[in-house]
């Protein structure tokens, strides 16, 4: 049964206009709307005087310019990037060049879509960071407090951001309320996914404020949980196929995603890919050799 996750999607913006969201919070959003990216890449200055910026973006010129002229006469003190694609990091460096901050990410290298199927904004395989970062690792500003907080599963090093004195979480692409995330391997992995989801939910954060879209403000535990209910649904649909004798992933895609356009098949085979890879590990599955998605799958014994 599908699970109706409360998806938030309006949100009114200016592109390249800083907005002041929140007591400490100003976001700008990059002119760059799209599948990926919604409406645009939001950028989070935290804040006032001496601020920190989180995904400052696309290495877009008149997106950068307009970054930094909305920064003038403000000390950036640290530039913290969730994870590297090319609508959250590349930004970053010349936001960096500009202000004299330095950037603050996970160390782990961003590893390449082996894929012919685009299921992102694009990898910034030349990100790296100045300063390396470890979950629960705090950083401090004049009246405000950021924790690294690890969450991978969209990627292996992608890292959320929670600001303490508003008891607010900046998830990066890790959850957001316009829609699901994509979940893509290698770089993506669902068992570490179901793992961050949980550790967020668990945190009771008061507002998630997602680089893409709206933040989620109302029922955030609900909202995170849905999440979840949503994952645990679609393994059951797996579980299904299975039962009913197809053995691979490109046999169940058109009957699960029957109501779907068929241009999004291959993507929705990387996606079923995900979690039946985690559905193996967990040991709810067999497969004949490493999963793939032109493995041949079956129900393990024990499921």
């Amino acid at each position: 049964m599908a699970v109706k996750i409360p998806f938030v999607r309006e949100m009114a913006f200016e592109y390249g206009v800083p907005q002041q969201v929140s007591p400490l919070i100003r976001r700008i959003v990059a002119n760059n709307p799209g599948s990926f990216t919604y409406m645009g890449t939001g950028v989070y200055i935290v804040g006032h005087g001496e601020v920190a910026v989180i995904d400052p973006g696309p290495n877009d010129k008149a997106h950068v310019d307009g970054l930094i002229a909305a920064l003038a006469g403000e000390t950036v003190t640290h530039i913290f990037v969730t994870h590297g694609h090319m609508d959250h990091s590349p930004a970053a460096r010349p936001l960096a060049a500009a202000t004299g901050a330095k950037i603050y990410a996970c160390g782990e290298p961003v590893i390449p879509t082996d894929s012919e199927v685009r299921m992102e904004a694009g990898d910034d395989l030349s990100f790296r960071p100045d300063v390396e970062i470890e979950d629960g690792q705090a950083f401090k500003g004049e009246g405000w407090t950021i924790e690294a907080v690890s969450t991978p599963g969209h990627t292996s090093h992608h890292t959320a951001y929670a600001l303490k004195e508003e008891n607010a979480l900046f998830p990066g692409d890790h959850i957001m309320g316009w829609s699901t995330t994509v979940i893509s391997p290698p770089d993506g992995d669902m068992n570490d996914y179901f793992d961050s989801l949980v550790k967020v939910r668990d945190r009771d954060y008061d507002a998630l404020w997602p680089t893409h879209g709206p933040p989620i403000k109302d029922n955030v535990r609900e909202f995170v949980q849905a999440y979840i209910d949503h994952r645990i649904a679609r393994e059951e649909q797996i579980l299904e196929q299975l039962r009913q004798g197809r053995k691979t992933i490109r046999d169940m895609v058109p009957v699960m995603y029957a109501d779907v356009d068929k241009k999004l098949h291959p993507a929705a085979c990387h996606s079923v890919l995900a979690h039946m890879m985690r559905l193996v590990k967990i040991d709810r599955v067999d497969c004949i050799g490493a999963p793939c998605i032109d493995s041949i799958y079956a129900l393990a014994k024990s499921a």
